[in-house]
């Protein structure tokens, strides 16, 4: 093994010093907490500030991780759209244990959420559906993820044709294609803090009922 690192990888490095988290700062409610962070970030953070990383893993345990989009926050949970036929979607029909890791930055912020996976309502994917741009929902109906597929040239004819057949009409659904909900039973707050001494605030469901809320060592 070397003695030291042969790029400069390893010498990256950087001072934490934007912000502190302490408990009289924080909400009693880890999705009262997400939200102050959540618009703090659309203020000052560049880009897709709801991209959040999705963690699932298959009935053995072997782990995939992969971005995606958060669409809504309701009182229980996030919600995101994908398809069901995806690698994604069958990890979460054999095991519904995911986690989610949203990182910002500018405010050097990460927060972490473990939780149970679901599938949302028809209706509720039906209308979302109907809200997307019309070249997306043509996409998401040609488009059986995660399958194999010979090249893009087959990808493109199955849309242009798509596009050909729907033209005029309302584009339905497609039944492989809906939305998914995230039910937490674990939070993690982290604010990178100077000298490696970040704070770590944890928010973890006690007997089912109520949040208990922990400062973990970072």
């Amino acid at each position: 093994m070397p003695n030291e690192f042969s790029s400069d990888t390893g010498k990256t490095r950087r001072e934490y010093s934007r912000g502190t988290l302490e408990e009289a700062q924080i909400a009693k409610s880890p999705f009262d907490q997400f939200e102050a962070w959540f618009a703090e970030a659309q203020q000052i953070e560049e880009g897709e500030v709801n991209a959040m990383s999705l963690a699932t893993s298959n009935a053995s345990g072997q782990p995939s991780v992969r971005m995606v989009l958060l669409k809504d926050i309701v009182p229980d949970g996030f919600i995101f759209f994908t398809s069901y036929a995806s690698r994604k979607g069958s990890e979460i029909a054999s095991n519904a244990k995911v986690a989610l890791l949203f990182y910002w930055p500018r405010l050097e912020r990460q927060v972490r959420i473990e939780g149970l996976c679901s599938t949302v309502d028809e209706a509720l994917s039906d209308r979302y559906f109907q809200s997307r741009p019309r070249n997306a929902q043509l996409g998401a109906t040609v488009s059986i993820q995660s399958k194999e597929i010979l090249t893009r040239a087959e990808l493109e004819k199955a849309y242009s044709e798509a596009e050909r057949s729907y033209d005029g009409q309302t584009i339905p659904r497609p039944k492989h294609w809906g939305g998914y909900i995230v039910r937490p039973n674990r939070f993690e707050f982290w604010q990178g803090r100077e000298s490696r001494l970040h704070d770590r605030i944890q928010y973890q469901i006690d007997n089912g009922k109520e949040w208990r809320i922990t400062r973990l060592s970072p």
